[in-house]
């Protein structure tokens, strides 16, 4: 199974904390690593929250309520803008994740590339066929739905003929090994006949390496510069250095993995095949006449320079023509009836 063309995405989510300096710096700091995209998300408090929100886990000391949080993770259309002209710089694809149908038609006046429906928003069809009518790619996560959501959402998006890729996704934060589900992806691929990928939230590189070896389509990660950092994701995010160890190591495994005809054609080897060959010799003096049996032969480096070492049974039984000193190359003119 092939993993080629593995499509990376670094988050950095909510990360910044609602710096724009911050979120320009890890543009920066990804701009040398061999991933595809930066992935933001698109908060526009007013329009997807509300004061009755509850806090997810309660992390913050600047905001009373999870509304003033999302109001501090905001940006301005032309800040949005900012940074999409800085990733586009760096050759990175812009990416992001909307929470309502007013963050939708900002990002689509920033040009975003293509859209992450975050685990929470599987049900929100209202925003699912507002991202569906910009006719974008669409990368849908798993996290919170069981199959029959999932189904509902997939079969609502179909209808749209969007590119769809399906991640598997434990939305629990950091995600222990027992819970990451790398074989939900075979699953997922069998049941939609679409790419599937992970989104993963273990703070390792383990999962998504190993994903890369199933097939993986798309890998999606939370970046932070350092894990000691505030924030509500980043025990769950890899640093800066992890991401690019784990960026290396999927295009090893790409390369790794092949296409499956190696095998077909070996003459790239063809001088070392000469000189690990072996060529039949005998193992002591010979005299001309006698016969060659099992017992007197032997193979020696390099090819070419006797019978090919695997013909050894055509010559058992055949007399010599001429006297063979021992360790001698036994060559086609010496082997007679």
């Amino acid at each position: 199974m092939s993993c080629a063309g593995c499509y990376l995405v670094a988050e950095v989510g909510q990360a910044h904390d609602g710096s724009l300096g911050i979120a320009h710096s890890f543009i920066d700091a990804l701009a040398g690593i061999d991933v595809n995209a930066i992935k933001f998300q698109t908060h526009i408090a007013e329009a997807e929250s509300s004061i009755h929100e509850p806090f997810r886990t309660r992390f913050s000391y600047a905001d009373e309520t999870r509304y003033d949080y999302w109001k501090r993770m905001e940006f301005t259309l032309e800040q949005w803008r900012g940074i999409k002209a800085h990733c586009d710089k760096a050759g990175l694809d812009f990416i992001s994740s909307p929470f309502s149908n007013a963050a939708v038609d900002l990002l689509e006046e920033v040009g975003v590339t293509k859209y992450k429906i975050g685990s929470g928003e599987v049900s929100n069809f209202l925003m699912l066929e507002k991202i569906a009518r910009t006719g974008k790619d669409i990368i849908l996560s798993s996290g919170m739905s069981d199959l029959a959501e999932l189904d509902s959402a997939v079969n609502f998006l179909r209808l749209f003929g969007n590119k769809l890729t399906v991640l598997q996704c434990c939305t629990s934060y950091p995600t222990k090994a027992e819970d990451i589900g790398l074989r939900v992806m075979d699953s997922l691929r069998e049941r939609y006949d679409l790419p599937v990928g992970l989104s993963d939230h273990s703070g390792v590189i383990y999962p998504c390496l190993a994903a890369a070896t199933l097939g993986a389509s798309v890998l999606e990660f939370h970046i932070i510069f350092d894990k000691r950092m505030f924030g509500p994701d980043s025990s769950s995010s890899l640093s800066v250095d992890e991401v690019k160890n784990l960026a290396e190591g999927v295009r090893f495994i790409e390369s790794a993995m092949g296409h499956g005809t190696e095998k077909a054609d070996n003459s790239r080897f063809e001088s070392l095949r000469k000189v690990f060959g072996k060529s039949l010799a005998v193992n002591r003096e010979l005299k001309a006449g006698a016969v060659l049996t099992f017992d007197v032969l032997e193979a020696k480096k390099p090819a070419g320079y006797g019978i090919p070492a695997k013909e050894y049974m055509r010559v058992v039984g055949k007399r010599l023509k001429y006297d063979l000193d021992s360790w001698s190359f036994l060559r086609e003119d010496n082997v007679g009836a």
